[in-house]
């Protein structure tokens, strides 16, 4: 809770602008009690007042109030009861010495004044000594000035003087513009940089209505122009000589495929890359048609010369390809067979060598071709890119010739505008697209090798995809991915051309085996389209041993393993004289084994379908066959089993004059053990006629039919006992007389 004393000061003297000095308490006597308190205060007017004032509490709340007020000097007597009369007095007594010391405050105050106006009198002298300094200050500052304008006048004459100034060698070199030797052209890139800084000079725009200077930029423009004409019409003569340019005669008549080099015309051109930056930087509009130009020229001696190296590309392959195609028929002959099979794949594994031979020859052409060509581009682009300043190094050296940018408010002796344009995207294109017009003829003479080298072999095609793949995997992970970007535009249109062509044969592929025609006195055994997948997926494999990328390979395995499948379930409706679940049963288990032999990860859902395949037409093949050898035992048993499915109790089957006792033994009676035997034997001796021997499934089959049949006689067996209870009917044979059956058949056949 605050004191009195802090809630007087807030809440009556701070208001009336008074200072409380001291408080008594005082109070009245009598029943109630009534307090009060004497504040002695002083007040902030001048002459300064003391004031005995009389305070209470209000009625409601914590706030005071004044209710009475006195004078200090006059109050003469404070009777009260228990008050301090020695503090009163003191206080009453300061009231005299406060009013001499107030008397002693207005005597030093009336001595300030008197300062004030003496100073007044110095400030008025001081501002007409200022005045008087002002005008001598003005007076140096224009004089300073006048000596300023002198010296710039002469630094801008001395300027102009000096750098507007082109020594009269200069300009006999620039206005001969003789560029027939190397010291001349040194001389005319030193001529051509001097009277470039002289026009680059950043001259104030009144300058030019200065009759001297006008004479001279007009003599700087005339010298520019000529030499300009001069330089243009000779390096233009050196691209007309260059595109008229010859063969060589060595790669007419190499014996190895070698491409040309261009180094010797990129030395004579590259003297006069400086040139070049000065024109482009004095006239881009000229400069600008220079590299069509020189593209227009030089793409006649390459077209040339790329038809020269792609003839002798041409003539290597076929040569090479003809002496392997030789010895593949010489080791037929050794061998006794001139055929050929239809995939055009050999059917033994010396023919598959000689098929993969052959196609290593177009591996190896194609790859040396390749190989030659990628110099060839990255030689030529890293000239143009440097002589026509197509890169960004380039760009960043011919900057450093450019006129500089208008400062201050001057603007240089000849400003140009650029029309070269200098963005990164720019200068990425631009070389790309000048080699495409000075390599017009490569991508479709490339393209016409890529179709020599597929009519090599009907699968050339998968030679040519790997080639191109590995090629230009190598090349992205090697600097001449960046060194080249034409390059890859080029062989990127190549690569799908190959993937076109390696389609295209994987669909023609498709198309043979899905309209294969089954003749209808087939033997049976592995399908002929079966056969050319296995030799098709043999030599991809060895085509894609060590390829980089095999995902076109494993769409092309799978869309051919599922048109080997659709044939195969086709075989359902064609009209065979061998046994339909037979054949597509040999052919689902040799699929099988072929692709468990192989391993490929993209054909393992396949393999597992073949197998499935195989197992339900093995089944169905063994049911089938199983009721030959008891076929009316097979069909009475049927019969009784239709019966009990009908609804009749088994134990009243034999009251069923179809099935009854007597019917069961006459059924009986006609197999006996040794007619069991017979018609086992006649059975085996069927499905080894029928099933061919290179797959080996005979003993399979056999064991099949051996679990069939005893489960069958086991079957017969029960019906026995649950349809014909206490007749003692059994059948004429047992399950050990059934293994005897078929080891013995299996033994007389060996």
């Amino acid at each position: 809770m605050a004191s009195p004393w802090i809630l007087l000061e807030k809440d009556v003297f701070n208001p009336q602008n008074e200072r409380l000095l001291e408080i008594i308490h005082v109070w009245k006597t009598g029943k109630k009690r009534k307090n009060s308190i004497l504040c002695v205060v002083v007040a902030a007017c001048r002459p300064m007042q003391l004031f005995l004032e009389k305070v209470k509490k209000a009625d409601r709340g914590d706030q005071y109030k004044m209710t009475d007020r006195w004078p200090l000097k006059d109050l003469k007597l404070v009777d009260g009861k228990n008050v301090n009369q020695a503090n009163l007095q003191a206080i009453i007594s300061s009231e005299k010495q406060v009013s001499l010391l107030m008397g002693s405050i207005d005597e030093a105050l009336a001595e300030v004044a008197k300062v004030e106006e003496t100073l007044q009198v110095y400030d008025e002298l001081l501002g007409s000594v200022k005045q008087q300094m002002d005008h001598i200050q003005q007076g140096n500052s224009l004089l300073h000035q006048i000596d300023s304008n002198h010296e710039k006048l002469m630094s801008e004459i001395l300027f102009l003087t000096s750098n507007l100034d082109l020594s009269e060698k200069h300009r006999q070199v620039l206005s001969r513009g003789d560029l027939s030797s190397p010291s001349k052209v040194k001389a005319c890139i030193a001529a051509a940089e001097a009277l470039s800084s002289c026009m680059n000079v950043q001259i104030q725009p009144g300058y030019r209505k200065l009759q001297a200077i006008a004479e001279q930029l007009i003599m700087f423009e005339t010298l520019k122009q000529n030499f300009e004409n001069s330089f243009i019409s000779h390096i233009t003569s050196i691209f007309e000589l260059q595109g008229n340019g010859q063969v060589p005669a060595q790669m007419q008549q190499a014996s190895e495929l070698i491409s040309s080099t261009h180094g010797p015309y990129h030395d004579d051109l590259l003297p006069y890359t400086p040139l070049m930056a000065w024109l482009k930087n004095a006239n881009p509009i000229l400069f600008h048609d220079l590299p069509k130009v020189y593209a227009w020229n030089l793409s006649r001696l390459y077209e040339r010369e790329i038809k020269a190296f792609f003839e002798l590309a041409r003539m290597l392959l076929l040569g090479r390809t003809k002496e392997c195609f030789q010895e593949g028929l010489d080791k037929q002959v050794a061998c006794g067979s001139r055929q050929h099979p239809r995939f055009c794949l050999a059917g033994s594994r010396e023919g598959e060598e000689d098929e993969l031979d052959r196609g290593n020859v177009v591996k190896q052409m194609l790859g040396q071709v390749l190989r030659e060509l990628q110099p060839l581009c990255i030689t030529e682009q890293r000239f143009i890119e440097q002589f026509f300043m197509l890169s960004q190094d380039a760009a960043a050296q011919e900057g450093l010739g450019l006129p500089a940018a208008s400062k201050g408010g001057k603007d240089v002796a000849f400003p140009e505008k650029s029309h070269w344009p200098k963005t990164k995207t720019e200068l990425e294109e631009q070389p790309t697209q000048l080699l495409s017009e000075i390599f017009s003829s490569l991508e479709p003479e490339l393209r016409g090798f890529i179709d020599t080298c597929n009519k090599v072999q009907q699968f050339s095609c998968l030679q040519v995809l790997v080639t191109l793949n590995d090629y230009m995997f190598e090349m992205q992970g090697s600097s001449a991915a960046t060194s080249s970007s034409f390059l890859n535009v080029v062989l990127s249109n190549i690569l799908l051309l190959a993937k076109n062509n390696f389609n295209k044969c994987i669909c023609v592929l498709c198309k043979e085996i899905e309209e294969a025609k089954i003749p209808s006195r087939a033997k049976g055994g592995i399908l002929p389209f079966v056969s050319h997948f296995e030799e098709f997926v043999n030599f991809s494999e060895d085509v894609f041993r060590w390829a980089q990328q095999r995902g076109e390979l494993d769409k092309a395995h799978t869309k051919l393993v599922g048109s080997v499948f659709s044939s195969i379930n086709s075989l359902a409706s064609a009209n065979l004289k061998v046994n339909t679940d037979m054949v597509m049963m040999e052919n689902f288990h040799h699929i099988h084994c072929f692709l468990y032999q192989k391993k490929i990860q993209c054909l393992e859902n396949k393999r597992r379908e073949a197998k499935q395949r195989y197992r339900e037409h093995l089944e169905r093949y063994v049911t089938k066959y199983l009721g030959q050898p008891l076929e009316k035992l097979n069909h009475f048993f049927e019969g009784v089993k239709a019966r009990v499915a009908q609804g009749v109790k088994e134990e009243e089957v034999s009251f069923q004059l179809a099935y009854s006792k007597q019917e069961l033994r006459k059924v009986i009676e006609k197999y006996p053990g040794k007619e069991v035997k017979r018609a086992l034997d006649t059975l085996y001796r069927k499905i080894h006629k029928y099933l061919s021997p290179e797959e080996n499934l005979l003993p399979v089959v056999w064991r099949a039919m051996e679990q069939e049949f005893i489960r069958q006689y086991q079957e017969f067996e029960n019906l026995i006992q649950r349809c014909y209870p206490g007749s003692g009917i059994t059948m004429d044979f047992t399950v050990e007389d059934l293994l005897n059956y078929f080891i013995s058949v299996t033994q007389s056949s060996m």
